[in-house]
């Protein structure tokens, strides 16, 4: 099975698993079920889903090159997009049309341009490389500011988005070293080549393990403060660059690359880049739209449509502005 096999496996399992939970727990909303969301067939198909694509993740770093796989996580927010308006019901907005349309050029360009590495990541390399001056230079700056914007965050109180995120993405560049080199020792022992007897297996193995933990920590930090639409675009923009400098340092993934051929996939980045952010960009405020309990008329507000969800549809009653319905009669 090829790379981009397990890498479409990471991209479905993790697009639909979001899809699904909250379409779930809308369908239990709407049925008034007081069962635990945990109780649905459907949510636990969501996270089979969800561990099937984790697997494919890790495998697709065992295949393909940290720069190939990385900038392939702009996949998932147009899958679900495309969850939300199947499943959800949600409009189709013309910004996510041209939000999907240009992610997917960009996909197409970093898929057909990205650096093709024909090289054999085995212990030893590993071992070599880990000692390797440019990439303790870059360890050594990483780690430095690391601890700065760990001391901003910790002791000044500076939770700004770009300190959390910037955090998270250095983390990310060692978490994507470490998880190419076990994946690839791996790969490489259950073809014959024992790799598994090195102790910078274990090494990898820890580093991975902890860089991810510390990852999922300053990144529910960041949810907690800011808004999807703010810190969907801006992570997976850090991450790619990180992973991407990572893999250019560690793994010398540039090596051989023609010029036009680089400017292409960093081309590619960057429209991959404008599409998520056009994709995951805010919507008007012109209506809310969610469901609520009427206590009364409350003031400035008005009532359209109904309250209360009907047997055939996820949509709720909404409330917007007087003024506006005032304009609208007028």
């Amino acid at each position: 099975m090829s790379y981009q096999s397990y890498s479409d496996w990471h991209l479905a399992g993790s697009f639909i698993l979001f899809g699904f939970l909250k379409y779930c727990h809308l369908r239990l909303l709407r049925l008034g079920s007081q069962k635990p969301f945990y109780s649905s067939k459907l949510w636990w198909f969501g996270i089979i889903l969800m561990g099937t694509g984790e697997i494919g993740n890790f495998a697709a770093y065992g295949f393909a090159s940290v720069m190939l796989v990385a900038p392939l996580g702009n996949v998932a927010v147009i899958g679900s997009a495309v969850i939300s308006v199947l499943f959800l019901k949600e409009y189709i907005r013309s910004e996510g049309i041209l939000g999907g349309t240009v992610t997917m050029a960009g996909t197409f360009l970093v898929v057909t341009f990205a650096p093709r590495v024909t090289q054999e990541v085995t212990a030893r390399k590993i071992q070599n490389d880990l000692v390797n001056w440019q990439f303790l230079i870059y360890v050594i700056l990483a780690v430095i500011a690391f601890c700065i914007l760990l001391y901003f965050h910790k002791r000044k109180k500076v939770n700004h988005i770009v300190i959390l995120l910037t955090m998270v993405a250095v983390l990310a560049s060692l978490n994507v070293v470490s998880v190419k080199a076990v994946a690839t020792m791996i790969t490489l022992s259950v073809r014959g080549n024992m790799q598994l007897t090195y102790p910078v297996f274990y090494i990898m193995l820890i580093l991975m393990a902890v860089t991810c933990a510390f990852q999922v920590k300053f990144l529910n930090e960041a949810m907690k403060l800011y808004g999807a639409e703010e810190v969907i675009p801006m992570n997976y923009i850090f991450f790619s660059i990180s992973a991407i400098v990572a893999g250019a340092i560690f793994y010398q993934e540039f090596r051989g690359t023609g010029l036009l051929s680089g400017f292409m996939f960093l081309f590619g980045c960057f429209l991959s880049f404008v599409g998520v952010f056009i994709l995951t960009r805010k919507k008007g405020k012109e209506c809310l739209r969610s469901f609520y309990i009427d206590y009364g008329h409350i003031p400035g507000k008005e009532m359209r449509s109904k309250i209360q969800p009907d047997s055939t549809s996820l949509s709720y009653g909404s409330l917007c502005n007087e003024g506006d319905s005032v304009k609208t009669q007028s």
